[in-house]
């Protein structure tokens, strides 16, 4: 059974315990990502995530690494455009070193200067590692260009100027603004004792101030992109997308379906019109972000420096043909069987219960049953998967970015309409 429970100074613990395993997982989910660190410190909110496992006031990074690594466990942290969160799995009877470790690095920072200086030569190399990974970049270029003058559409890992003009003080002051009781969730998934669990949290936790409310968000205008970035690369990478529902939206099941069906798995029609049956691209599918008030339908394909060309208009035929076609009833069967499988294989982990209670309680304020997610995929009907086709697709024409040393260019905004 999942508990939910508001600490008194507003901290979040949603907990969902599952005797039959032996570990238990155990996240802190900060409600802020890059969208709300501000124009003047881009990178500055995943900067502060490097620095909370270089030290804290009581241990050293390798003091943090020592106490994770002797009992077996596994700790891992991630920033994104509208959180950050930091995690450790550990067998059940460590809960106790779990709690300890897990507050103290996300609480106690020591934000030593010479650890700032070390590692923003570390972030750089990040930042450059995205400029030699064309797969990524060419996302990175989409969406900064989709969503360009909104922080949704900054890069999380900020540019080698703002990272080096990070000071201490502003990462204290970001630090001290956002890390509040009212911006945390904690939750935990696998072998514990409720109880047990309340009083450590609330130990840990419960001197942590309130904290200020929610932030002033404005959604993302979208903007129509037309780009290829030259690069000389043996393939070229292709990004096609448009606008998309947000995280809480009501057709945000029939969305996820449409997706498996356009290119989120190998039955769909892009891996089997662009790949399997023209060999066109070794690569290609399509994915959905949701953030709380936008999101993105994107369509990937890695191909030939030659092939661009023919690639891009043979997926715009094949999405012509999405939005124009009705579902069959055997397609729309094994789409929903394919969601339903992947979310109940994917919680099968106790980090992904965590994390799956975590996102629920950022975006909805209350954690859905796994029965009540999947009688959701059930009632999508070929109607439903029509409609999001529609609203997706028709208007506007879509956006495309292209990164590789591209043969033979000719498509125009035109060529990119779904509707004519």
């Amino acid at each position: 059974m999942i508990v939910r429970e508001v600490l008194d100074n507003g901290l979040r613990l949603l907990s969902e315990p599952l005797p039959h395993v032996r570990s238990v997982s155990l996240g802190v989910w900060l409600a802020r990502g890059s969208r709300h660190e501000g124009d003047a410190s881009p990178g500055i909110a995943h900067f502060v995530e490097h620095m909370l496992f270089k030290g804290t006031t009581t241990r050293t990074a390798e003091e943090i690494a020592q106490a994770v690594d002797s009992v077996g466990g596994q700790m891992d942290a991630a920033t994104g455009k509208e959180n950050a969160n930091y995690g450790i799995k550990v067998l059940d009877e460590h809960l106790g070193l779990a709690v300890d470790v897990l507050s103290d690095v996300v609480l106690h920072p020591k934000f030593a200067p010479a650890d700032i200086e070390r590692e923003k030569s570390v972030v750089a190399e990040e930042i450059k590692m995205v400029e030699d990974m064309p797969d990524d970049l060419v996302h990175e270029l989409f969406i900064e260009r989709f969503w360009a003058g909104h922080p949704l559409g900054r890069s999380i890992l900020g540019t080698p100027d703002s990272v080096e003009a990070l000071t201490r003080e502003a990462l204290q002051a970001y630090f001290s603004r956002v890390h509040t009781a009212s911006n945390f969730v904690v939750a935990a998934a696998g072998s514990f004792d409720y109880e047990r669990l309340r009083d450590l949290v609330q130990e840990a936790f419960g001197s942590l101030p309130r904290g200020g409310g929610e932030p002033e968000d404005a959604p993302p205008s979208a903007h129509g992109v037309l780009l290829v970035r030259t690069k000389d690369l043996e393939q070229s990478h292709v990004c096609l997308g448009a606008g998309a529902y947000p995280q809480n939206h009501a057709s945000r099941y029939a969305a996820l379906v449409f997706n498996t069906l356009l290119g989120g798995s190998m039955s769909s029609r892009l891996f089997q019109n662009v790949r399997e049956k023209r060999g066109l691209a070794y690569s290609v599918s399509s994915g959905l972000s949701a953030f709380r008030d936008a999101g993105l339908l994107t369509i990937y394909a890695g191909c030939a420096n030659t092939k661009v060309d023919e690639v891009v208009r043979v997926i715009m035929d094949e999405l012509r043909a999405a939005v124009a076609q009705p579902v069959a009833a055997s397609d729309l069967a094994r789409a929903k069987d394919n969601v339903k499988g992947g979310l109940i294989l994917g919680l099968e982990s106790t980090w992904q219960r965590a994390a799956n209670l975590a996102r629920q309680e950022l975006y909805f304020g209350e954690p859905f049953t796994l029965d009540e997610t999947l009688a959701g995929i059930d009632a999508v009907t070929a109607d439903d998967v029509a409609r999001v086709a529609q609203e997706l697709l028709a208007g506007a024409p879509l956006s495309l970015a292209v990164v590789g040393a591209v043969d033979g260019w000719t498509i125009t905004e035109e060529d990119l309409q779904v509707t004519r």
